[in-house]
């Protein structure tokens, strides 16, 4: 006789849960689970009782689901290093609302160094990631996607990704607010040059983050 299939919601609860009493037995049985909101959730269990690894970020970022792909860039932005490699390949992602959160967790992730080496795995190195997050600022077809490679340049701060921040700061203005606030980090006659600027962009939440910054 088979066993009849639980509902979603049921073995959803129940990763959640598990996630607050440390089984990870439960976790790891449901993030092979059929549902991709149970996989997920189960991935977060995971990763909240510290038991978490490449392996399974790794996994999870190349699952069928965007869903599941986006939770797993979450959990790999509190950890820095962890599956940076993959995490760079889900810039190309077909689905934006992946770029987007990929994008978010590189610059959560901030420090890698050009070494390549991590206790983990393989660590993608600070110029890879700056220049892959460039790419996306200056080319990617979705406005928030180029968003948050800006903002992730900027939380990184490394002199290599000014120029795709600069040019945020002529793109549509939602890009130009995060572009303005990402030039925190850095100073200069180009930085100056883009400030004042900003100060008489049309957008006044463009030119509110131009003043606050100088």
């Amino acid at each position: 006789m088979h066993r009849a299939r639980r509902h979603p919601l049921t073995d959803r609860r129940a990763a959640a849960i598990s996630g607050h009493t440390g089984d990870e037995a439960t976790a790891r049985r449901l993030l092979a689970d059929p549902s991709a909101a149970v996989r997920a959730t189960a991935l977060g269990a995971l990763s909240r009782m510290g038991a978490v690894g490449e392996a399974d970020v790794t996994g999870a970022l190349d699952d069928a689901d965007p869903a599941m792909r986006r939770r797993a860039c979450q959990v790999a932005a509190a950890r820095p290093g962890l599956a940076s490699v993959a995490l760079l390949a889900c810039l190309d992602d077909p689905d934006p609302t992946v770029v987007e959160v990929a994008a978010w967790a590189l610059g959560e992730q901030g420090e890698g160094d050009d070494s390549g080496a991590h206790v983990e795995g393989q660590v993608a190195g600070r110029g890879e990631v700056v220049d892959r997050l460039s790419a996306v600022a200056t080319t990617h077809d979705d406005p928030l996607c180029r968003e948050a490679a800006v903002a992730a340049l900027g939380a990184l701060g490394d002199e290599r990704g000014l120029a795709a921040i600069l040019a945020g700061t002529r793109d549509r203005a939602t890009v130009r607010r995060r572009a303005v606030i990402a030039l925190a980090p850095f100073a200069g006659p180009e930085v100056d040059a883009a400030l004042l600027l900003a100060k008489d962009d049309k957008d006044w939440q463009v030119r509110q983050a131009a003043e606050d910054l100088s």
